[in-house]
């Protein structure tokens, strides 16, 4: 049995984090720790468990042997650092830290103290994109050439996001920074490293941050990247489309049309409609398995700072209006 601290409400998914731990038989939840501590008392409450306004004593107790980290984003290298000098194993929600450095000193702590650490990329787990991954693997495409990759919701313009998921200094950043992160490690998971990155972020809600933005990336191999996100465009569907030098990809929602210069030959219109492989165990049991049995960690402290890593670039380009390379 897995025994698991929720490190902070703060997040949009925390709730679904403490729900995924509860249905779990081999998991539970025992305590809990907030920055704010009237709302941590009350998520305690809701969760029939302590809540414990010290995190060293959070940390130093003997029925916590993982932390889910779910605080504000600056708050993150702390909390991670803190909780590897404990001996607890840690699963985080994006971004891993505002910036590299910071998410080097946690990869210290970490490989010091030996323990599991897995931040939440679901959409690798997703069997459209695991299919899109092994045909561009395979060479079906050709060389990719252009990649663009979409996320958004309203969550800006129907006021279901709270206050404070638009303060630069816990977050970072806006829409980018959070919703963002699902084309971003989807691009580099696809093309590889980056190389050089251009940002065009603004806001129509009038908050402090980018609520509606777009990165273009360049890479080694020479592809090209658009990476979208808003949070004030709800009705757009989730879209990854890969253009190569023999054929192009086309995935909508859940669904996804190939065409080859072979598809063409003997299909009207070339388009193929393909079924996506087997969606894989979400992150959060991911680590549960690489914790308590031994399983590899697919989304580790590697993938972690890659994702800071750009990032933290594309946010220099926006503040500095220049490109940035790697």
């Amino acid at each position: 049995m897995l025994h698991v601290a929720m490190l902070s409400k703060w997040h949009v998914h925390a709730d679904n984090y403490a729900n995924f731990i509860q249905a779990q038989p081999d998991a539970q939840i025992t305590c809990v720790w907030d920055e704010d501590a009237q709302r941590g008392k009350a998520w305690g409450e809701q969760l029939k468990v302590p809540f414990i306004a010290d995190l060293d004593e959070l940390l130093s107790r003997p029925d916590v042997d993982a932390v889910i980290i779910d605080s504000p984003t600056n708050m993150h290298k702390d909390l991670m650092v803190r909780a590897a000098n404990a001996g607890k194993h840690i699963f985080t929600e994006k971004c891993m830290c505002l910036t590299v450095k910071d998410c080097d000193e946690v990869i210290q702590a970490v490989e010091k103290a030996g323990v599991i650490f897995t931040i939440s990329f679901p959409q690798r787990t997703r069997g459209r994109n695991l299919l899109i991954k092994k045909l561009v693997e395979d060479g079906v495409l050709g060389d990719v050439t252009m990649l663009r990759v979409r996320c958004s919701h309203d969550g800006a313009t129907a006021g279901w996001l709270p206050d404070y998921w638009y303060d630069p200094e816990t977050t970072g950043g806006g829409a980018m920074m959070d919703l963002g992160a699902h084309p971003m490690y989807l691009s580099r998971w696809i093309l590889g490293r980056p190389a050089r990155i251009s940002s065009m972020f603004n806001t129509r809600t009038n908050h402090p941050v980018d609520d509606n933005a777009v990165c273009t990336i360049e890479f080694e191999n020479k592809a090209i990247a658009v990476s979208e996100t808003s949070l004030i465009s709800g009705l757009n569907p989730e879209s990854l489309e890969i253009y190569g030098t023999k054929g192009v990809l086309m995935g909508v929602d859940g669904s996804l049309r190939l065409r080859t210069r072979d598809t063409a030959q003997y299909v009207d219109g070339g388009w193929v409609d393909l079924k996506p492989l087997p969606d894989q165990p979400l992150p959060l049991r991911q680590f549960i398995d690489s914790v308590l049995y031994g399983k590899p960690v697919q989304f580790g402290l590697l993938e972690g700072r890659d994702l800071t890593e750009i990032m933290e670039n594309a946010y220099i380009s926006h503040r500095e209006h220049r490109e940035v390379t790697f």
